[in-house]
């Protein structure tokens, strides 16, 4: 029998597996920024790209990237994924059974700045903050 011969992976290689791996662990620890209305989880080029499904209407994000960072935060606690909102019990319960399918953060650790609560209180947008390190 011939045994077979253990050869050390070439560095090129080893770089290849690595990354994807690597890229996706930062991806899901560190990348997604929650909004602080709704939730939506993305990255903060994703909100400057696309805006947000459920609050561009309000607070036009697209293009702004001071507004991304102002509306979003990087500290949150806990992931949802929904595909179908409406059907999804986690959905009712978080009270997001109207948002678009996505990844929505449990809670989110901050507040938005009071002239975009005033903003939104004036056309109509209630806000309540879901940081439960603060008692509303």
């Amino acid at each position: 029998m011939r045994q077979s011969q253990h050869r050390e992976p070439r560095i090129d290689q080893v770089e290849v597996v690595r990354k994807p791996l690597f890229l996706l662990a930062l991806f899901m620890l560190f990348s997604p920024f929650p909004l602080y209305i709704c939730f939506h989880s993305q990255t903060i080029d994703q909100f400057e790209y696309d805006g947000c499904d459920n609050c561009d209407a309000y607070l036009q994000m697209k293009g702004n990237r001071e507004m991304v960072y102002d509306c979003t935060s990087s500290s949150f606690d806990g992931i949802i994924a929904m595909m179908s909102p409406e059907d999804s019990w986690v959905s009712k319960w978080q009270r997001v059974s109207n948002f678009k399918p996505g990844v929505y953060a449990v809670s989110v650790t901050g507040r938005l700045p009071q002239g975009i609560v005033r903003e939104l209180k004036s056309r109509g947008v209630a806000y309540k903050s879901r940081d439960t390190a603060i008692k509303t």
